[in-house]
């Protein structure tokens, strides 16, 4: 089955480009939501992957109606491979793991990724040695126990906003 996954990061906003150009690429079937993109919570997402069988093609007008981040697509492609399922963008067109070429760039493109985050990691790693041979230490810094204990009681009175406590004390929410 085709199936075409259409979405809107608000209520307000009008689904009807991204379902026609669905429906002219051949989806037999288009799901929408209307949810922020960078949402950890996107159900008909979540189900339309539940539902997932072998061969079935994910369609998407373009990259960023599936996801708003590297990380999220990566893990959105494998979720739709493990299926035995495949994915295709419409206007991205090195997103089609349909064809033996999409699935080389898809990989080719995944791998830099991976090498982008692996020199991130290497170049945090090495700014925080070099920080600890001159005494600095990282992290956020210690709060004093007295100001947090009447952070809490300012909280707990519940006659304060977050703001407010974070005025009086110092101590953030």
């Amino acid at each position: 089955m085709v199936i075409g996954y259409a979405r809107v990061s608000r209520e307000e906003q009008n689904l009807d480009r991204q379902i026609d150009e669905l429906t002219e690429a051949g989806c037999e079937k288009v799901l929408c939501e209307k949810v922020s993109g960078t949402a950890r919570d996107r159900p008909v997402l979540m189900t339309m992957l539940d539902m997932l069988a072998e061969d079935d093609v994910i369609v998407v007008s373009e990259l960023t109606r599936i996801s708003r981040s590297t990380k999220d697509l990566f893990a959105i492609v494998e979720r739709v491979g493990k299926s035995g399922a495949r994915i295709r963008s419409l206007k991205e067109p090195w997103l089609d793991t349909t064809t033996p070429m999409g699935q080389l760039m898809f990989t080719l493109i995944a791998g830099l990724a991976q090498f982008e985050r692996d020199i991130i990691s290497l170049r945090t790693r090495e700014g925080l040695k070099s920080a600890r041979a001159r005494g600095r230490q990282g992290g956020r810094p210690k709060v004093q126990n007295d100001r947090l204990k009447e952070a809490i009681v300012l909280y707990e009175s519940k006659e304060y906003s977050l703001a407010e406590i974070k005025k009086k004390t110092g101590v953030s929410h």
